[in-house]
């Protein structure tokens, strides 16, 4: 497996890299640009050593056809600007317009293809779909370098089915992203803390069951929480609720006392009456959380509940975060995240950033990204590879 220098001399060969480009716009406005700057190195390196570098990454969720909305050109501008060369664009996958992109190409150069979700190829279930969409990419080069983590956990015909029919390697924002990952999960250095956030218990389920057995703590926050306190029988109001969840909530609070592990659940809860949008004045206020009003929400986690999360985390020597702890986004219900953010920048150890919301969090919220450890590009994936799932992505680079 390795590194992209088992590839060898790539002077003068089209290196097909599968870059991590999934970055929030607002229209054509970049309002993120953190996997954008994470996948530059690579690039950089390829393009030094003389590759003619494509690089192909996905944005959005089309449908299998071209959308403006979520066309890749603001983020090859971007590419550019940080790259400080002009990276050519095509406006298509693998069409007329990307066979002479990339047949135009000089020895250092660099070049974006539209968006890969743009061909219903790549997503496709069907194995025969794919590879089709598959070889036409692998006829645009010479060799594959995967350097999307934020993909690795898809079997997508630009992740997993153009590592098959080229010579490949692991680029280098991927092999960081593993080496923090194998970190978290073999002998990790204790005390060993986890956040959960977000929406959903759903979404946590597999990686909750994982780390019952892995974890010393485990922080619970974010709008999951109250599908826990339900569970434990306190009314949540109108908060976020997954009923067909509450068994398995129960469960894990019985498995995590036998086990020792200790789960920490918000004492107090910031509430409103309705969700924050439009042109309404937040009305935000704090309660008990076994006490939330019938008519109200819980948006965050309370400041008594930020203190008690920031204290389970001092002396901690390992701890990973993925999922926000309210709607950050707005400023009377991001106290909590920013409580979890700043006690992860003093920890005397490994602290992770689990991706997605997280990460886009503490760069919202004004943290130094030099703060943490580590901040992942890849929500979806570190949770997979926390629940012990194989990666389809970097299984066919062992291959």
């Amino acid at each position: 497996m390795g590194d992209y220098s088992t590839l060898g001399d790539v002077a003068g060969k089209r290196v097909l890299v599968r870059s991590d480009l999934n970055v929030p716009l607002d229209g054509t406005r970049i309002t993120d640009d953190g996997r954008v700057r994470a996948s530059v190195p690579t690039i950089r390196a390829l393009a030094e050593a003389g590759a003619r570098v494509v690089v192909v990454a996905h944005l959005g969720r089309p449908k299998g056809a071209p959308e403006d909305r979520y066309s890749l050109r603001p983020v090859a501008a971007r590419l550019g600007e940080l790259l400080g060369q002009e990276v050519a664009f095509a406006t298509d996958t693998v069409g007329d317009s990307a066979r002479a992109v990339v047949d135009g190409l000089g020895d250092g150069q660099v070049a974006v293809l539209e968006n890969v979700r743009f061909n219903p190829g790549e997503t496709s279930k069907d194995d025969a779909e794919r590879g089709v969409f598959a070889d036409q990419l692998a006829a645009l080069a010479d060799a594959f370098v995967s350097d999307g983590f934020g993909v690795v956990h898809r079997k997508q015909a630009s992740v997993y089915d153009v590592a098959q029919r080229l010579p490949h390697a692991m680029g280098g924002l991927v092999a960081t992203e593993l080496e923090v990952m194998k970190r978290l999960t073999e002998a990790p250095e204790r005390p060993y803390a986890v956040v959960l956030g977000g929406s959903k218990v759903s979404d946590k389920l597999g990686v909750i069951d994982n780390l019952l057995g892995k974890a010393d703590r485990l922080l619970i926050g974010g709008g999951m929480v109250f599908t826990f306190l339900k569970a434990q029988g306190h009314e949540v109001g109108k908060s976020l609720l997954e009923d067909d969840q509450l068994d398995i909530c129960r469960a894990y609070l019985a498995r995590a006392e036998e086990s020792g592990v200790d789960i920490v659940l918000p004492t107090d809860v910031v509430v409103d009456t309705a969700f924050p949008s439009g042109d309404r004045t937040p009305e935000p206020r704090v309660v008990p959380a076994t006490e939330i009003p019938a008519d109200c929400l819980g948006l965050d986690i309370g400041p008594d509940s930020g203190a008690a999360f920031a204290a389970a985390l001092a002396d901690a020597h390992t701890v990973f975060w993925n999922g926000p702890m309210g709607v950050f986004e707005v400023a009377a219900f991001a106290e909590g995240t920013r409580a979890v953010a700043q006690a992860l920048t003093e920890v005397d150890g490994l602290s992770v950033v689990g991706g997605g919301d997280s990460a886009a969090a503490v760069r919202a919220l004004g943290f130094e990204e030099s703060a943490f450890g580590h901040i992942s590009t890849g929500g979806g994936a570190s949770l997979e590879y926390l629940e012990g799932k194989q990666l389809p992505g970097i299984k066919v680079l062992e291959d």
